[in-house]
């Protein structure tokens, strides 16, 4: 039966399909992450939920796949990578399912967490299958397979979401995944083979309590803290305890054999380089994604539908640069690629600055189209870079130490610009959700404050490309590359 059902794709080369699969995975993960943005609002409203609470509902489900990502290298090497690949496209779907069910605001977010253990698997084990099955002559063709769901779902998920929420209801956002969920598993069990490493080793239980219980208190002292204190004992005990967590992670995954987190892969300058640049990018970009919507509807007024139409031209210009910079990257170099994606980013968070009640939505519509020209840079050659050293046995640990740090860059980025915001308001006002109720021109000061922070990251985003180094190997995948060029548009109609 399930013979008969794959064989129409039998003639299709089998590292496109691995893609296709990974395609489905990732649109629904990022679409997930920036959906739910647009949808802030409303919740706080139907829930009555107050900053803190509901900087959880992202960083709750974020918080959940860093926990769970340190992991899924582990399981699928030992269980193979399409078992955990469909049981975290299981998990993933009936998370969704759940949380369009959702009573209260601490019901949704433990749905959110639960959501995060199938999302927490799929990327690292999807992007450990996605460059096994690519050489590495062929890894930035890889990375720009990547940047089509990259590049669709932010720019569906805002627009798609502000439809939901104004037209239907805030609850098919999460239904919305069903469908897609359901699709992707069906797919997946048709076309994809088994794959283990015999290397796998045991599991690493000290490596998985560790980096959770770092995370998890690092990121809780992070949003408390200015609503209970920084010097309050809960404060004070879970962010300690996470550096705690930390420092001993660092210590005991050096000192074994087969950790889950390979810290040793850091010991490559161009890996180490290119992880921090991605980190303070992805929280840069996240953190602006989580305060620019509460900027736009809860002070200026837009439904949650025109917030998405003014956030939409980021991803429209990440859609018509990439095809340009997927050229660029094997004449540029990873450095020269980083150095101007991570300077623009900079610039266009600074122009946010100048925004005020009274701006002409086109000009942030502008800054936004921009931000995504500049973005379509880090896409490919973040990618290529990161994993140009990496060998075929060490794919997947790589992959869910990149896929790790990348989540927590994206709660931080959250968690930091959430605090600065609750700081800047008063605690009646805050207490109220968000900048809602808050006169114009407090909330305006608290936006540019939390504007400011992510300015911080960006500039140090900045600071780290400018350390990475090209590679003899990565010089090597640029001239094989650049021998048989494909854009993603080609990418696109192969999958096909």
């Amino acid at each position: 039966m399930r013979l008969w059902l794959a064989s129409p794709f039998a003639r299709i080369d089998y590292k496109y399909l691995v893609a296709s699969t990974f395609v489905f995975g990732l649109f629904m993960d990022i679409l997930d992450t920036t959906i739910v943005n647009v949808a802030l609002p409303k919740l706080a409203e139907e829930f009555h939920a107050d900053t803190a609470t509901l900087e959880w509902v992202v960083t709750g489900y974020v918080l959940s796949l860093a926990v769970w990502i340190p992991a899924s290298g582990w399981i699928g090497d030992r269980f193979g990578t399409k078992k955990t690949f469909l049981f975290a496209t299981a998990m993933f779907t009936l998370g969704s399912t759940l949380c369009g069910r959702a009573w209260s605001i601490e019901s949704l977010v433990f749905f959110r967490i639960l959501q995060g253990v199938g999302g927490g698997m799929l990327t690292p084990v999807g992007t450990a299958m996605l460059y096994r099955a690519f050489t590495p002559a062929e890894r930035a063709r890889a990375s720009a397979i990547l940047s089509i769901p990259t590049m669709l779902a932010p720019m569906l998920g805002p627009l798609f979401g502000g439809f939901l929420v104004d037209a239907v209801s805030w609850r098919w956002i999460f239904y919305v995944n069903v469908p897609v969920g359901v699709a992707s598993f069906m797919f997946s069990w048709l076309v994809l083979r088994e794959h283990r490493e015999p290397g796998a080793g045991r599991f690493d239980p000290a490596g998985f309590v560790l980096s959770g219980c770092g995370t998890a208190g690092v990121l809780f002292a992070l949003s408390q803290g200015p609503e209970s204190g920084w010097t309050s004992p809960l404060v004070l005990v879970t962010g300690l305890g996470g550096a705690i967590c930390f420092v001993l992670l660092v210590l005991v995954e050096t000192r074994i054999m087969a950790p889950m987190l390979d810290l040793r892969l850091y010991r490559s300058r161009l890996f180490r380089t290119a992880n921090l640049t991605g980190f303070m990018f992805m929280g840069t970009q996240f953190g602006m994604l989580f305060v620019l919507p509460l900027f736009l509807q809860q002070l200026r007024g837009l439904s949650a539908f025109e917030s998405g139409l003014t956030t939409f031209p980021q991803p429209v210009g990440q859609i018509l640069m990439v095809q340009f910079t997927s050229r660029l990257y094997h004449r540029l170099g990873a450095r020269l690629n980083l150095l101007i994606g991570t300077g623009g980013i900079l610039a266009m968070t600074a122009l946010f600055l100048l925004v005020g009640l009274d701006t002409n939505l086109w000009w942030v519509r502008l800054i936004m189209f921009l931000r995504g020209c500049f973005i379509a840079f880090n896409m490919v050659s973040m990618q290529t870079a990161l994993f140009s050293d990496v060998s075929r046995e060490k794919t997947g640990r790589a992959s869910s130490l990149w896929s790790t740090s990348r989540q927590i860059a994206v709660a931080v980025g959250v968690a930091v610009a959430a605090t600065v915001l609750i700081s800047q308001l008063p605690s009646t006002n805050a207490a109220a959700g968000g900048l809602a109720g808050v006169p114009p021109e407090e909330g305006l000061a608290a936006f540019h404050d939390a504007v400011a922070v992510l300015l911080i990251m960006a500039a140090s985003a900045v600071f780290f490309a400018f350390q990475v180094q090209d590679r003899p190997s990565t010089v090597q995948a640029r001239r094989s590359a650049q021998e048989s060029p494909l854009p993603v548009g080609e990418v696109a109609r192969q999958r096909g």
